[in-house]
């Protein structure tokens, strides 16, 4: 089953002055972008921590947030002067290498400054606890949405399975009704003189061929199957699944381009509307 990218979930883990607290929120982006705010962890366990998010997480923009002590914080908090000045001076050196001017929101938050005078105390096991608990609650939510997501999509793709459907029943009926009308046409201009059936047909294949949409029918059944299938998958698929949204529209806009019927015209508009709606739902799933 699909899972969105969408989700939070805290966890907490220790006791008194040992208790740590951790929210993690996610939401879609095309790759996984980490951001840990609110403690200065050591260097072994950041890298730990990013790589438990990263196997867990694989996808999504995601701000893992630190709270140390939480019952204490606001009597233990004190200014990093060392910190906000080292910052500072960084900011200046881009400015001046690179030309590019940031703010200090762009790096990091206000957290980041204030520096906790138990954070000597923070304990390793109980960060992990806490991190896990969180990622619990938030792969629990990102399931939660990504059936609700699955649901809709499933819906909207036997949608445009049953327009195309029609479509080519439209289109089948467009090339008997041109036969017929080429038919009566030439026995008018004969004078109801035999017709040769077989140029008649070469008249209708000739007149039908710019209109036929069989090929682009044939290809957007065979995405439909394979999006079918990979809503039935585990692991992500999100990147698949837009990429065989993205080639049913290629079909139904070259559709779209050779058709001369007005019912099928109004049909290609509602498809490419479904068709939106599917995309819009891709982005968040994983």
């Amino acid at each position: 089953m699909i899972k969105s990218m969408t989700g939070f979930g805290r966890g907490t883990a220790g006791r008194g002055r040992d208790k740590i607290e951790i929210e993690i929120r996610s939401v879609n982006s095309r790759y996984l972008d980490l951001k840990l705010r609110g403690l200065v962890l050591d260097v072994s366990l950041e890298n730990k921590i990013k790589k438990i998010l990263g196997d867990q997480l694989q996808r999504g923009s995601v701000q893992v947030r630190f709270i140390l002590n939480p019952d204490y914080e606001v009597h233990s908090l004190v200014f990093d002067k060392d910190r906000f000045d080292l910052i500072q001076q960084i900011l200046k050196n881009i400015h001046v290498q690179y030309g590019q001017k940031m703010n200090l929101s762009d790096i990091i938050s206000t957290n980041d400054l204030l520096k906790n005078d138990m954070q000597k105390k923070a304990n390793q096991k109980h960060i992990l606890k806490a991190l896990s608990i969180a990622l619990n609650q938030l792969q629990a939510m990102r399931k939660e949405e990504g059936e609700s997501i699955h649901t809709d999509i499933l819906i909207r793709l036997k949608k445009l399975d049953d327009a195309i459907n029609i479509a080519e029943k439209i289109s089948i009926k467009f090339k008997e009704g041109k036969r017929k009308k080429l038919y009566a046409t030439l026995s008018k201009l004969l004078d109801d003189k035999s017709i040769d059936e077989s140029r008649l047909i070469e008249e209708v294949a000739y007149s039908a061929e710019r209109a036929d949409i069989t090929e682009e029918i044939v290809r957007c059944r065979s995405h439909l199957v394979q999006c079918n299938t990979y809503l039935r998958n585990e692991g992500p698929v999100g990147k698949k699944i837009n990429f065989l949204i993205q080639e049913i529209g290629r079909e139904i806009n070259t559709i779209g381009s050779k058709s001369q019927q007005v019912d099928l015209t109004t049909l290609i508009v509602e498809m490419k509307d479904e068709l939106e709606k599917i995309r819009e739902q891709i982005q968040n799933i994983l």
